[in-house]
């Protein structure tokens, strides 16, 4: 039987993806592990509240120019732990960005607030990101309710009693040659539109004088991107901002006060650089596809809530 055709972000060379999910405490975590050699990267955090883990790094001033691994995760501050599990995974294989007396893995963070979900104790830690990690291949990434996505939400402007489910989604896009991924997990607060502008997911209402309290809920949407086409770490800065600007076409409203959204842009620069224009068109494509794609994968195995 022939494998199945991979339309997600583990069909660029080089990545792979790993969940850890605990369905019950409806969390989890994700990992990107990148090609041995790193990828050069940059990320955009648009809202007050994101949540992450060597995020100033990855400025495009800041010296180092290459990750290993990227940890999306659920349980909120208490997440980022799990970024500790992925660290010793990579050391173990002798990964890392080297220096005189070890080689130290560079692995970037960020997180989703699910803990209103399920059970607010569960989070995931050093040993589920070990998990996610030694569970990464390069198999068509699974989708839905799954790894970073288990306890997302969406459409929570009227309180989390009218949530829909959010998710996790990824999809791989391809023009002219030049190919762009992006993995989404989808926890924001407004709206997620379809490609006519209609609802997807969420109450679909607006935000109005309906009765809402917004320290009830805190939401983010977690985007990655991957390419093997070869970017400086300011060209991967210019396309996280074009991902935080395809957030706002797919979402409404989005980048709110409680919103956290981070854009995450990783190269393996293993092929030659792409027209600029493309490859910035692509990267939007992809971002409003992935979040899509996570809503319409989640709300085939039934509400979170």
């Amino acid at each position: 039987m022939n494998p199945p055709f991979n339309h997600t972000l583990t069909a660029i060379s080089g990545f792979r993806v790993g969940h850890w999910t605990d369905p019950v405490g409806r969390t989890g975590c994700t990992v990107i592990l990148c090609p041995d050699a790193g990828a050069v990267a940059s990320a955009s955090f648009l809202g007050p509240s994101p949540g992450t883990r060597e995020g100033v790094l990855l400025a495009p001033e800041k010296k180092v120019e290459r990750i290993h691994a990227l940890l999306l995760t659920g349980g909120s501050a208490f997440g980022l732990a799990a970024a500790a599990g992925v660290v010793r995974v990579l050391e173990e294989r002798g990964v890392g960005h080297e220096t005189p007396w070890a080689r130290v893995p560079i692995v970037p963070a960020a997180v989703i607030y699910d803990l209103g979900v399920g059970d607010a104790r569960a989070r995931p830690g050093d040993p589920e990101g070990e998990q996610a990690a030694r569970a990464a291949s390069a198999d068509p990434v699974v989708r839905g309710q799954v790894g970073a996505g288990t306890g997302a939400t969406a459409g929570k402007y009227r309180g989390p009693d009218h949530a829909a489910v959010g998710g996790l989604g990824s999809v791989m896009l391809e023009r002219y040659g030049v190919q762009v991924a992006a993995l989404a997990v989808v926890n924001p607060i407004g709206d997620v539109l379809d490609e006519m502008g209609g609802i997807l997911a969420g109450p679909g209402t607006g935000v109005g004088a309906s009765a809402f309290a917004p320290a009830d809920v805190t939401n983010t949407t977690l985007v990655a991107v991957a390419t093997e086409h070869t970017l400086t770490k300011n060209d991967a800065r210019r396309l996280a901002d074009a991902a935080q600007t395809a957030l706002a076409r797919v979402i409404h409203p989005s980048h709110t006060y409680w919103d956290g959204d981070a854009a995450f842009v990783l190269s393996a620069c293993t092929r030659p650089p792409a027209d600029p224009m493309l490859l910035g068109a692509l990267v939007q494509e992809a971002v409003c596809a992935a979040v899509r794609d996570a809503v319409r994968m989640a709300a085939g195995q039934g509400r979170v809530s």
